[in-house]
């Protein structure tokens, strides 16, 4: 980077007799900055899905920051509210922006001078037999006691002639900005892991409801064929093999009450509460797996880029990591100083106040590191190295945010597929047990082809219900790889009060320098 230098005027330059040119020179190249400035690396993509399912679904902005609202639950809808605010992860992410602010704050405070204020007092009785004291009363002197008044102000100023602090200061905004995505990141898999659970539990809930009533006609059938053996008409094969169908079924039920179980207590800890917190709101309200919505927005990748907060966040490292290659670049250059003070030092407290109790100094000074065994120039190709990885995890995040939403999009176009032909088999097989019973009780069919029917459709049941629910989580799944549950806003989650559920930075990124921040908060002590 250049450097463009200016003459000093003459009285610019003068400072009670002291000329310092060189001073002025500094202060007048203050803002350069050494080391490459960074620019959002471009990625050339596809904005087409290579998965033909795209063309069933609309091509308009997927409208997917409150998304859970198109399933039309209350009852979900009233979970995630509780889970923003109450989750701990969330809030682990709102203290670790709160400390990104704060270092922040400090590599901005170095771009100010340092004031200290510092004083003292004494007061000293010297011995009359110390060697001190001896002779002052051996010249005919009296002992008196001694005081000292003292009190400085001292400063000590860097003059960031080379931009090194004020590359720190971009490197620290960008990661203050990266774990603001952190956070989102959070927001955005809490929602869905709340959304996920409970769809689980609907779905068990579904699942545990046809195992019951499947249970209820098996035991049906059971007392229907030992009324029919006691009567002569069949044997007690039929009878026996009647209770393994029954016993089979009724084997299912613990084993889907145990997952309920887990899914109600997962459900209960993303809510910041304590296991079994939700089983008494859940179990008895009669709920059932969510609809989808009739159409799905299924977005473009430019969308995923603006919106995914990993995307986001891996770029915003890649600016802070770029920053830190002018820091390194830097130590190539001398750092300039300024030091003062101002003291008074007086006998007594109102001396202090005296034009000759008062002193000051100021010490201009530089530094400047001119061996050191290559140390310097590795830090900047190390420095650029991991530039290089963090470029690289930056594109491979892309393709990675790619690769997850055209994957939903495809699992949530054949669970559609799935679900609607298990319909169809769920529909073709009660019709079949139905037939099945008449002819049974009339003696046309044997009693193995309602064992075998009845085994049938409840396994085509609870196949469904399975296929219910992962329909919609398909959905849900879609939505968190677009990145959707957060908007931008104008502050970031440290500074919100209330409900945590959208957050952004003081201003969007995309449309601000790295480097910008509030310098006011330099001020600070």
């Amino acid at each position: 980077m250049g450097i463009v230098r200016s003459e000093p005027q003459e009285e610019g330059c003068k400072m009670r007799g002291i000329r310092l040119p060189w001073l002025c020179l500094a202060l007048a190249l203050g803002a350069c900055k050494v080391g490459p400035d960074y620019v959002q690396p471009e990625v050339d993509l596809n904005d087409d899905w290579h998965a033909a399912v795209e063309a069933e679904m609309s091509q308009d902005e997927p409208d997917i920051e409150r998304w859970w609202e198109s399933l039309e639950d209350s009852t979900l809808t009233e979970l995630i509210r509780r889970a923003e605010l109450a989750n701990l992860d969330l809030r682990i992410g709102v203290a670790r922006v709160a400390e990104a602010r704060a270092l922040r704050g400090i590599a901005q405070g170095d771009l100010y001078p340092n004031l200290v204020l510092d004083g003292a007092y004494s007061y000293t009785q010297i011995s009359e037999n110390s060697p001190l004291g001896q002779t002052i009363v051996g010249s005919g002197g009296e002992v008196e006691p001694a005081e000292s008044w003292e009190t400085r102000a001292s400063s000590f100023w860097e003059i960031d002639l080379f931009g090194r602090i004020r590359r720190r200061s971009e490197a620290a905004t960008a990661q203050f900005e990266a774990t603001i995505e952190d956070y989102r990141d959070v927001l955005v898999s809490l929602y869905a892991e709340v959304a996920l659970n409970y769809v689980d539990v609907r779905s068990l809930q579904a699942r545990l409801g046809f195992a019951r009533q499947n249970a209820q006609g098996q035991r049906e059938s059971l007392e229907l064929t030992r009324d029919r053996f006691e009567s002569g008409l069949t044997s007690a094969l039929d009878v026996a093999q009647a209770e393994q169908n029954l016993a089979q079924t009724e084997s299912t039920i613990p084993t889907l009450e145990s997952g309920l179980n887990a899914a109600l207590n997962r459900l209960a800890v993303l809510l910041g509460s304590q296991p079994g917190a939700l089983h008494d709101r859940l179990m008895t309200d009669g709920g059932v797996v969510p609809d989808v919505p009739p159409d799905v927005l299924s977005g473009v990748p430019a969308d995923i880029l603006r919106r995914r907060p990993d995307v986001r966040r891996a770029e915003r490292q890649l600016a802070a990591q770029t920053a830190l290659i002018g820091v390194a670049t830097a130590d190539l250059y001398p750092t300039v100083s300024i030091t003062g003070f101002v003291e008074a030092v007086a006998g007594t407290f109102s001396g202090m106040f005296e034009g000759g109790s008062i002193g000051w100094g100021i010490v201009p000074g530089f530094r400047w590191d001119l061996f050191q065994g290559g140390k310097i120039r590795n830090n900047i190709r190390a420095e650029e190295a991991r530039t290089d990885q963090a470029l690289y995890a930056y594109q491979l995040t892309i393709l990675v945010a790619l690769q997850e939403v055209e994957n939903a999009l495809v699992n949530y176009d054949r669970e559609l597929l799935r679900r609607d032909r298990l319909q169809e088999a769920v529909d073709a097989s009660q019709r079949a047990v139905d037939l099945v019973r008449t002819q049974y009780i009339s003696g046309l069919t044997n009693f193995q082809n309602l064992l075998d029917t009845q085994r049938s459709l409840f396994q085509q049941q609870d196949l469904l219900a399975t296929s219910e629910g992962q329909v919609v989580q398909t959905l849900i799944v879609l939505n968190r790889a677009l990145g959707g549950g957060w908007s931008f806003e104008p502050e970031a989650p440290d500074r919100m009060s209330g409900s945590q559920n959208t957050t952004g930075t003081e201003s969007d990124p995309e449309t601000r320098s790295p480097s910008q921040g509030n310098d006011n908060e330099g001020l600070e002590r």
